[in-house]
């Protein structure tokens, strides 16, 4: 554990940006990574990164754990679509996104390294944006640093299209809705998302009713932002929790993990402008799920 006292020079410096300058972090990144893990605490209290610092405080954490070279991996992924910019990847249920405390291997990362993945983080080559790791489906990943800009500005444009299909607990009270709920940190546990937080950002989630199987529900799924466990903590909020989900929704074991499918991935591409539409079917542990309630 490392207990740093805020000097009183790094009075009004954000909480993520003065950990990335201390040499145990390294950078705002890795600083990032710690404070959405939770590893991170003020005065005693949870750390927010956008907590402006006063100076005097003392500010606790484990250090990153030193990173290891990245070697690529055969990790089972289906390549959907590529070209010498980008390409779309079918990330299989189990598949960490990117290296983290835990997973220094096995990753979607070390995956893609045989793909030409590049650009962004060098820890994190070419990713754009994330999947949970028990969630299946599409990710796009770039091919280069001008790639990974490009694909970085219509993710913040939402303009990014992606389409899950979810099964919940519970009948929607209309075939089709809009959820729009700011969700963040849970004020009191660190490591779930809430629309109980101090720290809010806007999040929209649409969803349309595919068809009612007895008091359960399968549900096309559309994100307009893309916070983190979005689709999971919406759909819990309006009681149509998401089966297999020991988090925020129903347990199910003989799922072994929650019912959610990245299925479709839309979007112009950042180079030539032409749209490009990608799908993923259903794999083959939800389909026989699914085909077993019918």
């Amino acid at each position: 554990m490392v207990r740093v006292t805020v000097p009183d020079e790094a009075a009004g410096l954000r909480l993520d940006r003065f950990l990335g300058g201390l040499p145990e972090v390294g950078s705002r990144a890795a600083a990032e990574r710690l404070l959405e893990a939770g590893s991170v605490r003020v005065d005693g209290e949870q750390g927010l990164k956008s907590r402006r610092l006063a100076g005097g405080e003392e500010v606790e954490f484990e250090p990153p754990p030193e990173a290891q070279p990245l070697e690529p991996e055969e990790v089972g992924l289906r390549v959907a679509y590529e070209d010498e910019h980008l390409l779309v990847v079918d990330k299989p249920a189990g598949v960490v996104v990117h290296p983290s405390p835990g997973h220094a291997s096995g990753t979607l990362v070390h995956g893609v390294l045989t793909h030409g993945a590049a650009g962004g983080e060098e820890e994190r080559p070419g990713i754009v944006h994330r999947l949970d790791r028990d969630t299946s489906g599409l990710l796009v990943v770039a091919r280069s640093e001008e790639a990974h800009g490009r694909l970085k500005q219509l993710v913040r444009e939402h303009a990014l299209a992606r389409t899950y299909i979810a099964l919940v607990r519970g009948r929607p009270r209309s075939r089709r809705g809009r959820i729009e709920a700011p969700i963040g940190r849970d004020r009191r546990d660190p490591t779930r998302q809430s629309l109980n937080t101090e720290n809010p950002r806007d999040a929209v989630t649409h969803f349309e009713l595919v068809e009612l199987i007895g008091q359960q529900a399968l549900l096309r799924v559309d994100l307009e932002t893309g916070r983190t466990h979005q689709i999971r903590v919406h759909l819990a909020s309006i009681a149509l929790p998401v089966v297999g989900d020991a988090v925020y929704g129903v347990p199910e074991p003989s799922l072994g993990r929650q019912f959610l499918h990245a299925t479709r991935l839309g979007f112009d591409h950042p180079f030539t402008g032409e749209r490009v539409e990608v799908e993923s079917p259903l794999p083959v542990d939800l389909a026989r799920y699914l085909e077993a309630l019918r």
